[in-house]
């Protein structure tokens, strides 16, 4: 089993990219969040998990143990194969995810695609106690509603005007995370969020 690679960035895709080891381009399946680090031309390593297949034998790899974490543990629930995982992981952040587990957001997980209804509840049944708190956050505090006080400054603020708005906080943390590197102030945050969004729809 191959358990890491490290070599160069050669080509990007939709859904995958070439890493060049030492020569060998081995393409590799990958979420957004690990493809959006990624580089044409730069130096990356992925932790990677192999399927082998009667009719395929295929490459998915991730940024950070914890994604990698996480995809491994959503392959072990029954009806999620390699490519649901990855797209449940290329739908939002880690965190937003376990948000929805612990918050048992059936609703929610069924927006990702090839989720339905049973699926995820089996998620939320067999996830909920392997897949660790939020980040800043307890899985007591997130499971009784109060998610965001796990978060500090701006980002927390911004998710309360944003619910204040009407919108769910499930819908906007992904975006608003995604956009927190070089906001400074909340005003900052919250547009660039609120244009992202309207944006989406």
């Amino acid at each position: 089993m191959i358990g890491y690679l490290k070599g160069v960035i050669s080509h990007i895709f939709v859904n995958s990219c070439f890493i060049d080891v030492h020569g060998v381009g081995y393409r590799t399946y990958a979420p957004a969040s690990t493809l959006d680090t990624l580089c044409v031309g730069q130096e990356a390593m992925l932790y990677t998990y192999m399927s082998v297949r009667e009719d395929a034998i295929v490459l998915y790899g991730f940024a950070t143990q914890d994604e990698y974490d996480l995809f491994m543990l959503l392959i072990g629930v029954n009806g999620v194969g390699p490519k649901v995982a990855l797209g449940i992981l290329s739908a939002g952040t880690a965190d937003s995810f376990r948000l929805a587990v612990h918050q048992k957001d059936i609703k929610g997980l069924t927006k990702m695609p090839g989720i339905g209804k049973k699926t995820a509840e089996r998620i939320v049944l067999e996830l909920q106690d392997k897949i660790g708190p939020v980040a800043g956050g307890d899985a007591a505090a997130v499971e009784g509603g109060s998610s965001s006080a796990g978060l500090s400054g701006i980002l927390a603020e911004t998710l309360a005007a944003l619910t204040s708005l009407g919108y769910s906080e499930q819908e906007v943390l992904p975006v608003a995370e995604s956009h927190l590197v070089g906001c400074t102030t909340v005003e900052q945050l919250l547009k660039e969020t609120l244009k992202a969004l309207g944006s989406g729809r």
